[in-house]
C-alpha cells in the first residue's frame, strides 16, 4: 500500500437493493482502494456488475460526483466514467481470437473516432503506450490475445478498461490465475493508479492482497455488508468472522 491523501468525494451508493445485494451503501474518494471481500457467492461481483450497469437495480441509488446516476448498461457505465475489469477474462473480459490492439480499444473505440472514421494511428500509438508501460510481453500488437500469458492477458484486460479514461475502476479478482511477477506488477500499477489519483474498487478473495493493499475494507455476507475496516484495523480473523456473518461485526 502507498499512503495518499484521498480526495473528492467520488461515488456514494446507497441503499442499493436487487435480488444480488440487500440495501448496500457506501462511499469512494479520490486517490482510495476500497476492498470488497467475502466467499464466492456472497454477492462481490453482483455488486460491481450492479454499479457499473451490466446488472439492473430495483430501488437504491448511485451518485457520481454528487450527481446521480441512472446506469442501465455497461455502456452507459462507461459513459458515466466507471470501468470493470471482470474476473473472469477468458469468459467475459477478453476476445481470445482477437489482437492485443483490437481487445486493448475493444470498449475506447469512440475515443479513437472521428465523425468520417477510426483513427488507427492515434489507436496503435495509445496502444503500444500501454503496452511498453505495462511491460506486456507480446512479440506485435497484432499478436492473438489468446497466445499470451495469463499474466499478460490481464495486463491487456487492466489496459482495456483504463483506455476509457475512467474515474472509478472496478477490479474484479484482478490476480486471479496470474503468476508472481505478474502480480507484483499489476500491484504495482495499482499504486500507480492510485497515486494518479484514480478512485479504485477492487474485490479479491485473496487476504493478504486485500489486506495489503486497501485503505478500507469493507466485507459482505449474504448480500449485505456485515463489517468495515480501516487498513490499520483489517485482520484476517475479523474479516473472515463477517464473511460467514459472525454476530461481532
Amino acid at each position: 500500500r502507498v499512503k495518499v491523501e484521498k480526495g473528492k468525494e467520488v461515488l456514494k451508493v446507497q441503499n442499493l437493493k436487487n435480488r444480488y445485494v440487500n440495501d448496500i451503501s457506501f462511499t469512494l474518494h479520490e486517490g482510495e482502494i476500497l476492498g470488497i471481500s467475502g466467499l464466492m457467492g456472497a454477492g462481490r461481483s453482483e455488486l460491481a456488475k450492479t454499479i457499473y450497469g451490466h446488472l439492473r437495480k430495483d430501488s437504491g441509488k448511485v451518485l457520481i460526483n454528487g450527481e446521480e446516476k441512472n446506469i442501465k448498461s455497461a455502456k452507459a457505465g462507461i459513459e458515466c466514467g466507471i470501468a470493470y475489469v471482470s474476473e473472469d477474462r477468458k469468459g467475459d473480459g477478453l476476445v481470445l481470437g482477437m489482437s492485443v490492439k483490437d481487445n486493448m480499444t475493444l470498449s475506447a473505440l469512440n475515443f479513437f473516432s472521428n465523425i468520417f472514421k477510426l483513427e488507427h494511428k492515434k489507436e496503435e500509438s495509445s496502444v503500444e503506450e500501454y503496452i511498453k508501460k505495462f511491460r506486456i510481453k507480446t512479440p506485435t500488437m497484432e499478436q492473438k490475445i489468446k497466445n499470451l500469458s495469463g499474466g499478460n492477458q490481464q495486463k491487456v484486460a487492466i489496459a482495456k478498461a483504463l483506455l476509457t479514461n475512467p474515474k472509478i475502476l472496478i477490479l474484479d479478482e484482478p490476480t486471479r490465475g496470474v503468476d508472481v511477477g505478474a502480480k507484483k506488477e499489476i500491484y504495482d500499477f495499482i499504486n500507480e493508479l492510485k497515486l494518479k489519483g484514480l478512485s479504485i474498487i477492487m474485490i479479491s478473495s485473496e487476504m493478504p492482497e486485500i489486506i495489503g493493499l486497501s485503505d478500507r475494507i469493507i466485507v459482505i455476507h449474504n448480500g449485505k455488508i456485515t463489517g468495515e475496516f480501516l487498513a490499520e484495523e483489517a485482520t484476517q480473523e475479523n474479516i473472515m468472522r463477517c464473511a460467514v456473518g459472525g454476530k461481532e461485526c
